[in-house]
Order: C-alpha cells, then structure tokens, then sequence
C-alpha cells in the first residue's frame, strides 16, 4: 500500500533510523493521517515499540507517562537494541512535556535507547509544552490538510472535487452520499475539533461565541472582514481582542485562519483586518445543502471556494517551507495572496473563468513593492490543476 503522507513518512523514518537521538513531534488537524503514517511506518521498520494514545479522558491522571514510558524501555533489551514509544494525543495530558522532559533527560544520561514519536491533534497547545520544556529536544514535523496531488493519488480526486471536497481522507468514500459526507464533516471533525481539541483544552469564556465565529469564518472564507464588522454580524457585544484570541485558536486546531495584510511594516500586518480563511474548503460546503453540481453554476460561489481552495493550498504547503502567506489592499485594489520568503515576494490572483479581467490589483502591488513573480491562477493563467499540485515554494 502507498504509504499516506510520503514525504513525512520518508522524513520520520530517516529520523527513526538515525544514531542521534531527537523527540520526534507531528502535529497537525484531526483526521489528516498522523496516526495513520506511523502505524505505516511501524510494520516498515524492524524495532520493537509501544504504541499508545491519551485520547481516552479517564488517561489523565499523573504519572502514566511514566508507565508507558517503562513498557517501552523493557523493550530496548538492556540498551542492546533501541525501541519507539509513541504517544498519541499527547497534548491532551496534563503537564505533559515536563513529564517527557525528566524520563528523556533521564534515558540520555543513563545512556537508554528510546526513541520518542509524539502526536498532537492542536499544534497551537503543542507549541506551548515544546516551547517551555523541551528547548533543544525535539523535531516539529508539520501534517497538513491534504493537498490535490494527494487526493487525486489515493481517491482519484479530480480538481472540481478536491475544490468542492476539499482534502479529509476519511471523507474521500463518502463523496458519493452527500448527506453522509456533510455528517461526517460537521459531527466527526468540526465539532469533535471544537469540544475536544478547543473547549476541553483552552479556556473560552464565550463558547458560543467561538463556534458562530467558526460558521462565521466558513461563510465568508476568502473574504475580508473587519473585527468590529464580525462582532456586527455575531450580535455580541465582546471585544476585537477575544475575537482575535478565537481565531487563533480555530487557526491552531486546523479549522480557519485569518490572514494579515502585507506592508512593509510588521506593526501594521498585525493591525490590519483579517482575510478570513477556511483551511480546508470540506468545512465551508459540508455547512450548506449546495451540490458540486449546483456549487460549479453559481459563478460568485464558484469563484469563492476555488479562491478558497488556492488559500488553502498555499497556506499549508507555505508552512513547512517557512513562507508568510497574505493579501493586499489599497483602497479598490487587490491582490488575493501575497508570498514572502526574506526579501522574495510573490503576488498571486485567482479567476475561476476565463474571461479577460483586468489586474489592477497586481499593478498597483508591483508600483507599491519589489516583487519577484506576478502570477495569475485559473481563467487565462496558470491552470488550476497544475497551481494545486506545486508547492508554495515553487512560485517563489
């Protein structure tokens, strides 16, 4: 079988297979093939190891790090062979990453050779415990949303269904009944995402006010919204900077982000209003009753979640590459995406027809900054197929 995931399961195993030893960290959204990719490369290696997850609530008590971790050495045959123990959901355990601290300290000064696979469902909360505890430990291995080349791989997707569909593999076999697939995505991974991986996990004085911010995000993803306009449209009379809080959260569990407008300078970006993204484009048509037929007549719609998909994609593949991703506006003028890698910038508009339109937007852009490549995706462009199946890094 094709292994999920080829390049993070290629770079897990060469990490695996190494003499040094590093913790090994993968984190990503729910439902994107992290615990899918280990289990692949388990039955691939010959080493022992012990494979468990913290996803059951009954798992919280202290110490059953330690229990697992002592399984695990049992199997490194008196330091003769090494052994992996993995931990599934590991940032569901309380003061996890003290925890893996003290035993992994502990193994390298007595010379034990354990090797560490960590997975993590919220990379916001992951980030947390490995920035305080675990300085100079760990590699982050990032799992995105799927990408098109991934999906057309495995499920035969073709672009019209990966821009309606989006990219969960366990939705791919559902495409078919509709109502099923709407009910996977809404009950199995946006709402096992919120109350598990949010509410459970970070404090959120307005729940609810977290969730309508999620309906809101999907409803209006490639669009960009003010923070007073979105609490006008919430009917609540909370403050920008909870909103914001909110959605860095929806952004950390691999839900909806908001991108920053560019500028030349940081405080600015920072201050702009958001460019509201869904990150998988599966979560914004899972919410309504439009088929991908109907989806593919409506021209306005069409264009939106297709605008949708390309921000997506980029966002995804711009991570691991340590790429900015945002947009641009000045007065009437646009650019959907901006790229940025050191002094590199990309500008990047997205047409879903091939009428001859006028790009405004990217002049304006190019007068204003030094830009390396001015490209346009879908209509008379770049096709969209081929922009879906490169990563961010190329058009840079």
């Amino acid at each position: 079988m094709e292994a999920f995931k080829r390049p993070v399961f290629e770079i897990i195993r060469n990490r695996i297979e190494e003499k040094r030893r590093f913790i090994q960290i993968l984190a990503g959204p729910r439902q994107v093939g992290k615990t899918t990719v280990v289990r692949q490369l388990l039955s691939a290696i010959d080493q022992p190891y012990h494979y468990v997850s913290a996803d059951e609530p009954t798992l919280r008590e202290r110490g059953w790090i330690e229990s697992q971790w002592d399984i695990c050495r049992l199997k490194t045959e008196d330091g003769s062979r090494s052994a992996i123990l993995i931990i599934d959901e590991v940032q569901k355990l309380p003061d996890w990453s003290e925890s893996v601290k003290f035993l992994w300290d502990e193994d390298t000064q007595k010379n034990i050779p354990l090797k560490v696979i960590l997975l993590g469902s919220s990379p916001l909360l992951l980030q947390k415990g490995l920035t305080e505890s675990l300085a100079g430990r760990f590699e982050l291995i990032p799992v995105t949303h799927w990408s098109f080349s991934e999906m057309h791989s495995c499920f035969g997707f073709s672009v019209d269904q990966y821009v309606f569909y989006g990219g969960y593999p366990g939705a791919a076999e559902l495409i078919d009944q509709p109502q099923r697939w709407r009910s996977y995505i809404r009950d199995s991974l946006i709402e096992t995402t919120v109350s598990r991986d949010i509410l459970l996990m970070s404090r959120v004085d307005k729940p609810a006010l977290l969730r309508r911010l999620f309906y809101l995000a999907c409803e209006y993803s490639g669009q960009i919204v003010s923070y007073q306009k979105m609490l006008g449209q919430l009917h609540d009379a909370g403050n920008t900077t909870t909103l914001a809080h909110y959605l860095e959260l929806l952004s950390g569990a691999g839900l909806v982000t908001g991108l920053n407008k560019y500028s030349g300078k940081t405080i600015r970006r920072r201050g702009s209003s958001p460019k509201l993204m869904a990150l998988n484009t599966a979560l914004i048509n899972a919410l309504t009753d439009i088929d991908l037929q109907e989806a593919r007549g409506k021209g306005e719609y069409w264009g939106r979640i297709t605008e949708s998909a390309v921000g997506t994609h980029l966002i995804n593949t711009a991570g691991p590459s340590h790429i900015d991703v945002f947009y641009w506006l000045n007065r009437n003028r646009e650019v959907d995406f901006v790229l940025k890698q050191a002094d590199r910038l990309t500008a990047i508009e997205v047409k879903s027809h091939h009428k001859q339109t006028s790009l405004g937007g990217l002049d304006a852009f190019s007068k204003a900054f030094t830009v390396t490549k001015k490209l346009l995706v879908g209509g008379q462009g770049i096709p969209l197929e081929e922009f879906l199946s490169t990563p961010a890094k190329h058009w840079l």
